[in-house]
């Protein structure tokens, strides 16, 4: 192992070759010095050139950070990946077919990383069928240059299932906290875990360069054993950054590295608002003890109402990016969490959600049509992506999906317990049909899900062949405010009902009590059978 710089270590990167890159979103164990200095060389050197780029999950602040530095033409010709909202300068050269741009699911990708190190052909899965990545409707290919399949279909034991291919890598960016002097690599201070040690292994494979950033060097055997995350004999190089931040927006959180737990109040209470309401009402479908993924946009906010509720004790909020309990970090800062109790490897987050381990899926929505299909991926020239979207939603036993009910600055009262539109937004997300499916509702439907879709103004569930209506806010016009906002006409229960005013009012609205009085999760039935469950405060006992 070599300790060398960051335009050193940018120098081992050859035209041509595939960069593969570890971290998340918004600056979580993101390399960002060796990102940096591979976009200084491309501008200084004219090299390397026509590289690819293959990192699961986005990387960015929705800016100018992550692979934005590499946004330059000539520089990439491919990137495959979960999404490219967190780098709008990666889609605005995907937009225009600058490169070769390709969407598939963070979890494939994610899962994928772990048998490219295996020496096996690629990930077979049923995640993805019926949906832009199913090579059928679109194979995920965001960009008309993007002409290889990179997902086959399969047919086995009568069957179908999608098969996520491997991919050649020549050097990896991998980040962690503490290097040792042999290259073990530690990661103390991180949010998250992503696929480090998956992606050193699949690289070494391949005989490509396994390069790790760190914020400091230890001497060697000073490690603890048991938090070498990247052992030594897979790191070619080390690159020191003593600056390294721990996310694009926090120098350093003891509650993200799991250092430490925060009081309830230190998480921040939501203004009543859109975002307030429609948190509250999927809320409302918590049961005591559910195991629950909060995907990011509007959902992240139920963290929030379950921290002012006093409840976040009582379930499991989960992420795709490992983190188990807790409340999951939002915006910018989505992949962290705080008072969580475990971290694992994203990879085997993905394997229990695809195994079908989430009660409950709190999705945003973007688009939803008359049959029920979401998207979330694309809109117009806007290339958004899916991350972990596909996974979670076709896989969780119930989804309930949220957003506000039409976008581009709707404005609403909600004085006194009721709604009351005072400006509509200025486009449908209830549509004839969507741009890309994201989510295929009678997949869903065939496959025996329960799914609700959930605004600030009304609330629908998902019957075979499209929508019903089950639910109105109080003091919406259903004609006016629902009905004609939407491309469609949905169904309408014959027992329609007024949303609960108190998902309207400023004040906690006594989740707690709600929650105590429902069934708790379903546990497996020979345990149930020998009583393990049955008495209150017997969780896990």
């Amino acid at each position: 192992m070599r300790i060398i710089d960051a335009a050193e270590a940018a120098s081992l990167v050859r035209s041509g070759d595939t960069v593969l890159i570890g971290g998340s979103g918004g600056g979580h164990a993101v390399p960002e010095a060796l990102i940096v200095a591979l976009g200084r060389r491309y501008l200084a050197d004219g090299e390397p050139n026509s590289i690819s780029l293959l990192h699961p999950v986005g990387l960015g602040d929705e800016d100018t950070q992550g692979v934005a530095h590499l946004a330059h033409k000539g520089l990439l010709k491919r990137i495959v990946t979960g999404v490219f909202v967190d780098s709008p300068p990666i889609e605005g050269l995907a937009s225009e077919d600058l490169i070769e741009a390709y969407t598939l699911p963070q979890g494939a990708l994610s899962i994928l990383m772990r048998e490219m190190a295996a020496g096996r052909p690629g990930v077979i899965t049923k995640t993805g069928l019926h949906t832009f990545v199913d090579p059928r409707i679109g194979g995920g290919k965001q960009s008309p240059s993007a002409k290889e399949d990179l997902v086959e279909l399969l047919t086995l034991n009568g069957e179908e299932w999608l098969f996520y291919k491997t991919m050649p890598v020549d050097v990896a960016f991998l980040r962690g906290t503490t290097a040792d002097e042999d290259g073990n690599i530690t990661m103390e201070e991180e949010a998250i875990f992503g696929e480090m040690l998956s992606m050193a292994q699949a690289t070494r494979r391949a005989g490509g360069i396994v390069i790790v950033q760190v914020k400091r060097l230890a001497q060697r055997q000073t490690l603890p054993p048991k938090q070498v995350k990247i052992p030594g004999i897979l790191v070619d190089a080390v690159v020191v950054d003593p600056d390294q931040r721990q996310s694009y927006l926090t120098n350093y959180s003891p509650a993200f590295a799991g250092e430490l737990r925060v009081p309830l109040s230190d998480i921040e209470k939501l203004p009543l608002g859109a975002r307030k309401v429609v948190a509250r009402r999927a809320a409302f479908e918590l049961f005591p003890e559910a195991v629950c993924n909060l995907g990011s946009g509007v959902s992240t906010g139920i963290a929030n109402v379950a921290a002012e509720e006093g409840i976040l004790h009582d379930i499991t909020l989960t992420n795709e990016q490992g983190l188990i309990g807790g409340a999951p970090a939002s915006g910018v800062e989505a992949g962290a969490a705080t008072n969580y109790v475990a971290m694992v490897d994203q990879p085997y987050q993905f394997d229990f959600y695809d195994g079908g381990g989430l009660d409950l899926a709190f999705l945003s929505f973007a688009e939803v049509d008359e049959g029920g299909n979401v998207n979330v991926s694309r809109f117009g020239d806007r290339i958004i992506g899916f991350g972990g979207f596909i996974n979670i939603s076709q896989n969780a036993k119930t989804v309930i999906f949220g957003g506000t009910f039409t976008a581009g600055g709707a404005k609403l009262d909600w004085s006194g317990g009721r709604a009351k539109v005072i400006e509509e937004g200025r486009s449908r997300k209830f549509v004839s049909k969507v741009q890309q499916i994201s989510y295929s509702a009678s997949y869903g439907f065939e496959r025996g899900q329960t799914v609700l879709y959930v605004t600030e103004r009304a609330v629908f569930r998902l019957l075979k062949g499209g929508l019903e209506l089950t639910e109105i806010a109080p003091g919406i016009d259903l004609e006016k405010d629902v009905l004609k906002q939407m491309g469609f006409r949905p169904a309408i229960s014959p027992d329609l009902k007024e949303m609960d005013h108190r998902i309207f009012m400023q004040d906690p609205i006594g989740m707690a009590d709600e929650l105590k009085s429902k069934p708790k999760r379903k546990r497996a039935a020979r345990l149930t059978e020998l009583g393990w469950f049955q008495g209150v405060g017997s969780r896990g006992r």
